[in-house]
């Protein structure tokens, strides 16, 4: 929470003043896994029906590719690297298109056409048509995802976004879980009919979302007006940089994936069965503990502490990670799991400041738009990651991991100072967040009370 004094705490919207000064409400946060009744809850339920799917992908969809599909590895990446280069740059119009249009109609299409996405490969056979089905999936991807971010916005108040984007994260990682063993199961029959359910139950989970979302209210567009009829984000140099610093931020990401994995196997004697309980410790951990860690970021002062904090634990973690090379296997395993520890506690921190700032950060009315942006960042660290985390821990060892944990380190800190910068170019500055919902004039508040700290 903010430092300060404890006020009491209020259950009303309304706020006592002093003077000419607003007194912080202090929100009840809940400690339950589950969000609060209602559209929070509805948000995770289309979130975890979805995830199911995906955690099954993840997991089968290099060896169907191979296996099913036919195409080799390098034709795989490349066809995913353009996709998701593709999704990037169309992430943006399409969060333009939720502002505009409304956020729920186009997160239902978007999922419908990831839907379609899915399903589609099931049937392609070669490099052009399954090019085209990734273009697909990654473009109604990225789209969702701004979408499904503009809902948010539009259905809960401000001070409750980064609880309710908390919850949703714990919900992912729950639902990936459980797709993950499904998809474990999958590989371990290896038949063509186990890859083809696996991939016809994401297509169907996504159908499945699509339905969940169209049980929430429905949200009023925006309609453009002047300028407003331009992707101002393009033009927005401090949102940029931001979105720039939380890129590399989120090259803590592929390290899991693919970082820990190619160290574990390559540069130490831990045994290879260590990559698969790191992975579940981190999910775990996320599903157990996100909400809790988000619960003190509350605008902007909040998030710039929680980077902070994060960046430092990152450097820690990649200097206990460099301790396990050439140590005996037992050792290795120890420190290795030590470092997956702080890993994921600099990951929920990470997670729950970027989140924050994502949001105060964006104007009224183009918070799609801005998402889809912001969202840029998570497709450049998963494809330019790969190659730079293979060069900094395969090639280089140790001290490629702590020229890693110094390049986080140094993003974490400059994000303070970017963050203030953009805030004062923000037109609407003085009043923020009025009119934004119910906790509007609050949430302006709270904000230009921590911009000064």
């Amino acid at each position: 929470m903010p430092d300060g004094p404890k006020w009491p705490k209020r259950t009303g919207r309304d706020c006592p003043t002093v003077g000419s000064h607003r007194l912080p409400t202090v929100v009840p946060m809940t400690t339950h896994l589950l969000p609060p009744r209602g559209a929070q809850r509805t948000l995770a339920l289309a979130q975890l029906s979805n995830s199911v799917g995906d955690g099954a992908y993840y997991v089968t969809s290099a060896l169907y590719f191979t296996h099913v599909v036919g195409l080799s590895p390098a034709r795989i990446g490349l066809g995913l690297t353009v996709a998701w280069a593709v999704g990037s740059v169309v992430g943006v119009p399409l969060g333009r298109l939720a502002d505009r249009r409304g956020p729920r109609g186009t997160a239902v299409l978007l999922a419908l056409a990831t839907a379609v996405a899915v399903a589609s490969f099931l049937v392609v056979r070669d490099f052009v048509p399954f090019l085209a089905a990734a273009c697909l999936y990654a473009s109604a991807q990225s789209g969702l995802a701004a979408a499904r971010q503009a809902l948010l916005a539009g259905l809960v108040p401000p001070r409750e976004r980064t609880g309710a984007l908390a919850h949703l994260q714990s919900t992912l990682n729950a639902g990936l879980a459980v797709g993950a063993g499904l998809g474990g199961v999958a590989l371990s029959l290896g038949t063509d009919t186990a890859y083809l359910t696996v991939f016809a139950l994401d297509a169907l989970s996504f159908l499945l979302c699509a339905y969940v979302l169209t049980r929430l209210p429905a949200v009023a567009p925006v309609p453009a007006t002047g300028e407003g009829a331009k992707l101002e984000v393009l033009r927005d140099r401090p949102y940029a940089v931001v979105t720039l610093l939380n890129t590399v931020l989120l090259l803590r990401m592929p390290l899991l994936s693919l970082g820990i994995p190619l160290w574990i196997t390559e540069r130490t004697e831990a045994p290879e069965w260590l990559v698969s309980a790191l992975f579940i410790l981190n999910t775990g951990a996320v599903m157990l503990f996100q909400v809790r860690t988000a619960r003190s970021v509350t605008g902007l002062a909040t998030a710039a502490r929680a980077i902070r904090g994060s960046g430092l634990l990152m450097l820690l973690t990649c200097g206990v990670f460099a301790l396990s090379a050439g140590v005996p296997a037992w050792t290795a395993t120890l420190v290795l799991t030590a470092g997956s520890v702080l890993l994921v506690i600099a990951e929920m921190r990470q997670s729950a400041g970027s989140w924050q700032l994502g949001f105060d950060l964006a104007p009224a009315g183009r918070i799609g738009e801005y998402q889809g942006f912001f969202g840029t960042g998570v497709t450049v660290a998963r494809t330019l990651g790969p190659l730079l985390l293979t060069l900094l821990l395969v090639e280089w060892g140790p001290a490629g991991w702590l020229l890693l944990g110094g390049l986080i380190l140094a993003a974490a800190y400059a994000l303070g100072p970017v963050s203030r910068w953009a805030a004062r170019t923000r037109p609407d500055a003085a009043d923020e967040g009025a009119g934004s919902g119910p906790d509007g004039p609050d949430a302006s508040g709270e904000r230009a009370e921590q911009l000064v700290q």
